[in-house]
């Protein structure tokens, strides 16, 4: 499966609402949809600049309710086509501890994700989102049309 399109995309994340993530490393289970969005939030507090890696944050839950069991790689492959490679790399590396120490994106991905999980703020609601989730896929679209064109 590849996400082809922004309103794609929202509607899987919408669709996580109300479900709940299995229980990891002894933590209880949550609510996918307002991890995603808690995630995504604390990354835009901590490294605002940085979009892909609070759409990495926002979007890693949509594989645990398509792909339960190993979801990292398939949610890479889905939104790659849309959201471009570093998104891809940033979700698949996600589930790989052993990753972590050597790449700050991914220390700050996980620190995020980790917080999310125990931390209650109100992160907004998925709509907004939607601006940050279209540039991103418009840059990438530019992006692989520059590339795709190179000899």
């Amino acid at each position: 499966m590849e996400l082809r399109s922004v309103e794609e995309l929202m509607d899987l994340l919408y669709t996580c609402r109300g479900e709940r993530s299995s229980a990891e490393h002894g933590s209880e289970p949550v609510d996918l949809h307002g991890h995603a969005l808690r995630t995504a939030a604390l990354l835009r507090r901590r490294r605002p600049a940085d979009k892909e890696l609070q759409v990495a944050g926002l979007v890693s839950p949509v594989g645990r309710l398509l792909w339960p069991g190993n979801p990292a790689g398939r949610t890479a492959d889905a939104v790659r086509p849309l959201l471009g490679s570093r998104v891809a790399r940033l979700v698949r590396r996600h589930a790989h501890p052993d990753a972590w120490a050597h790449d700050d994106d991914l220390a700050s991905l996980r620190q995020a994700d980790e917080e999310a999980r125990t931390t209650v703020f109100d992160a907004g609601v998925l709509e907004d989102w939607r601006t940050i989730l279209e540039l991103t896929a418009a840059r990438h679209s530019r992006l692989g049309a520059v590339d795709f064109r190179r000899p």
